[in-house]
């Protein structure tokens, strides 16, 4: 009798020469994050980091759709649908505290940012010291679309983008290319695809920065800077409906378009996602902003429109939400005030680590 083989790791971790390797490894799901990789990324970090054979860290995507997707959304969904929370918590606990670790890692740590890198992509990999994006790069924090906020740090990254780009990017949850990742601080360096074989081989005997700067190519230029003008006018107003006022009055198409596409979010989405950014300006740290991430997180799963987002973007796939409240209006301030409240002893703990220049 033939036996079944035996499932593939979801995380590959490889050492090879002074490259620490980790390879994400669900394909078919755009990789994806679990709770298990999750615990597997951590696991090699915290060993890598007190071993000195190991001077760079790699962290990369299998297949060619992406570095990844995000969370697992469909079993957040099935949490918050039929679960009490518990499974979700703890995802998002040991996700945060990855996020801060991978911001303070001591090791150069090098994310190649190739294809789909989505929400929690964006958090194992913006955070990194050596942000690498290609030609196929489609980066972007899509959380208002599913009715959630975006989460893993990203208002940390997105406010301190030029103007108000970050805040676009965030309420309208629009992907952008290279060019764009570079010029809003998301990334740094970009490699064409071709070349990032290349990359890697060279990464397990040559320090990182002088591998990246042997294959690197000049940035590409930002579509959306040339777009700051309409985009920092309408988005420096006070609320959600003041902006979507401003881009209605703009005669811009593309001021038109992102009003359009406001129109299609979560209304508490959007005006809890321009809360949380505003704060995360005025935060001291990255992790005050992941602490802020957990309440923000819990509050949003226990609420109606994520899973309804889920359903209708990812389960059913009708693209047709209905969500409560369906308008801006009737979102109120407390409302919004209730999603950051703190939360007592279930507040989110991460171990202080004093931030060290990466060895290049």
């Amino acid at each position: 009798m033939n036996q079944p083989e035996p499932a593939a790791a979801e995380v590959l971790i490889d050492r090879r020469g002074r490259l620490g390797h980790i390879t994400l490894n669900r394909p078919r799901a755009i990789n994806a994050l679990t709770v298990g990789m999750v615990a597997d990324i951590q696991a090699a970090l915290d060993e890598w980091e007190a071993d000195p054979a190991i001077q760079t860290v790699l962290i990369a995507g299998a297949g060619d759709r992406g570095l990844c997707a995000g969370g697992d959304i469909v079993s957040l969904y099935r949490d918050a649908r039929d679960g009490d929370g518990a499974a979700s918590a703890r995802f998002w606990r040991d996700e945060y505290r990855l996020n801060a670790h991978i911001a303070r890692y001591p090791k150069p740590y090098v994310a190649i940012m190739d294809g789909t890198v989505l929400g929690g992509g964006v958090g194992v990999s913006a955070h990194g010291s050596h942000r690498i994006v290609t030609e196929r790069t489609a980066l972007g924090m899509p959380e208002t679309s599913i009715g959630f906020v975006p989460d893993v740090g990203g208002a940390w990254l997105l406010t301190r983008a030029p103007g108000e780009l970050g805040l676009y990017l965030a309420l309208a949850a629009r992907p952008v290319g290279a060019g764009d990742a570079i010029a809003l601080g998301l990334a740094d360096s970009c490699v064409p695809s071709e070349r990032l074989p290349a990359l890697i081989a060279a990464l397990e005997s040559t320090p990182a920065a002088v591998a990246i700067a042997a294959v690197a190519t000049p940035a590409p230029q930002s579509p959306l800077l040339a777009e700051r003008p309409w985009i920092d006018a309408a988005f420096s107003a006070h609320t959600v409906a003041e902006i979507t006022a401003r881009l209605r009055a703009s005669p811009e198409p593309a001021a038109q378009q992102a009003a359009d596409a406001l129109a299609e979010k979560s209304p508490t989405a959007l005006a809890v996602t321009l809360e949380a950014l505003r704060r995360a300006r005025q935060a001291h740290s990255l992790e005050e902003v992941l602490r802020q991430d957990y309440r923000v997180s819990l509050r949003s799963l226990a609420a109606p429109d994520f899973a309804e987002g889920v359903r209708a973007q990812v389960i059913d796939k009708d693209r047709r939400p209905r969500w409560r409240p369906a308008e801006l209006s009737s979102v109120t301030d407390a409302d919004v005030a209730a999603y950051f409240a703190p939360l007592g002893d279930a507040e989110l703990t991460l171990t202080a680590r004093h931030p060290t220049p990466p060895n290049v």
